[in-house]
């Protein structure tokens, strides 16, 4: 016995099942934050002080005392510090510290890369660390002439070292670093 189903039963029907037709819900896929930073662009810095450098036009550099420099990232929460210090006959002495500096972070970090800079033509000679891990400094560096002059730079960011969400920032500062070292020059 068959019954015919009537018009606008078979209305309803096609009604409820394309109603109850939806897109299954997906869980997102992990992202990351995405950080942009603008293309560093450089500007010579000069003053009274007796060496001159190449830094990145959107950092903000303050002086302290003794020929000592803070370079600001006020958008990265990081601070590159520049010290410098007269040579004395006690060269050893400057780069011990300076070494000794660095490998204090050996605790918390994964890996310290070494890279020697060496620029025969303005007499500037040094060492560029990159501290991998989570440490307080990614960067450091120092330059000497060895018998005058002897300057570090180191970068830290005020926020608790983790290497994973600093990562973009730190790379980028890393890069300015390299740049205010090779283009160190003595007066």
């Amino acid at each position: 016995m068959h019954k015919k189903i009537s018009a606008g039963v078979l209305l309803v029907i096609l009604a409820v099942f394309a109603g109850s037709c939806k897109k299954d819900t997906l869980p997102k896929p992990a992202s990351q934050l995405r950080l942009d930073y603008p293309e560093a662009k450089y500007a010579s810095f000069s003053n009274h002080c007796p060496f001159e450098f190449e830094m990145n036009e959107d950092a903000i550099i303050k002086e302290d005392k003794n020929c000592g420099f803070s370079i600001q990232y006020p958008k990265m929460k990081a601070t590159i510090y520049l010290t410098y210090k007269t040579v004395n006959n006690n060269i050893n002495v400057l780069l011990r510290d300076a070494q000794k500096l660095t490998y204090e972070h050996v605790i918390k970090a994964d890996d310290i890369l070494e890279q020697p800079f060496i620029n025969y033509d303005h007499k500037v000679y040094g060492m560029f660390y990159q501290v991998d891990g989570n440490a307080a400094t990614n960067s450091q560096f120092y330059v000497t002439d060895s018998i005058k002059h002897f300057v570090t730079g180191s970068v830290y960011f005020f926020a608790k070292p983790n290497f994973d969400s600093i990562m973009p920032a730190a790379s980028y500062i890393k890069n300015d670093m390299q740049r205010l070292m090779e283009t160190i020059r003595w007066k």
